[in-house]
């Protein structure tokens, strides 16, 4: 039986550093923040579904040397695809709430209504930064 390939920290670093290289500009802006507010559940369900499809084409369909069912996994999903998840929507959130941009767009929103549009507006930047992570870990 074959050895899965594993997942090592420098991996998970390198997709750090592309998901939030291209979240960065969409969680500073404010048209993000006003998409969000005109959304509804659905559409941040669609595009979480979205980034789930970008980051597992990206990490298994661009590169043919990489094979899911040779790679470490939890439950049957490969912790490399696990991780590129956690980075895509963790570096917006952090970023979002490190900078404070809810607070700064949203503030006219009761803070139910503002933590709403926030999970919304983060589902719009993590799009962008999903990209960036399997880019940089396909790339390095």
């Amino acid at each position: 039986m074959d050895e899965r390939r594993k997942h090592k920290l420098a991996d998970t670093a390198q997709q750090i550093v592309g998901g939030f290289l291209l979240a960065g500009p969409f969680v500073v802006t404010e048209e993000v923040w006003l998409l969000a507010q005109n959304m509804t559940i659905g559409h941040s369900v669609i595009l979480v579904g979205a980034v789930m499809a970008i980051g597992y084409g990206g990490l298994y369909g661009a590169d043919n040397d990489r094979d899911p069912r040779r790679e470490a996994a939890v439950a049957g999903v490969p912790v490399r695809f696990i991780s590129v998840l956690f980075v895509a929507f963790g570096s917006v959130g952090g970023l979002a709430f490190t900078i404070t941009a809810p607070d700064l767009f949203l503030s006219d929103l009761e803070r139910a209504t503002q933590l709403a549009v926030t999970f919304r507006a983060l589902s719009v930047a993590a799009v962008f930064s999903v990209v960036g992570a399997v880019t940089t870990d396909s790339l390095f």
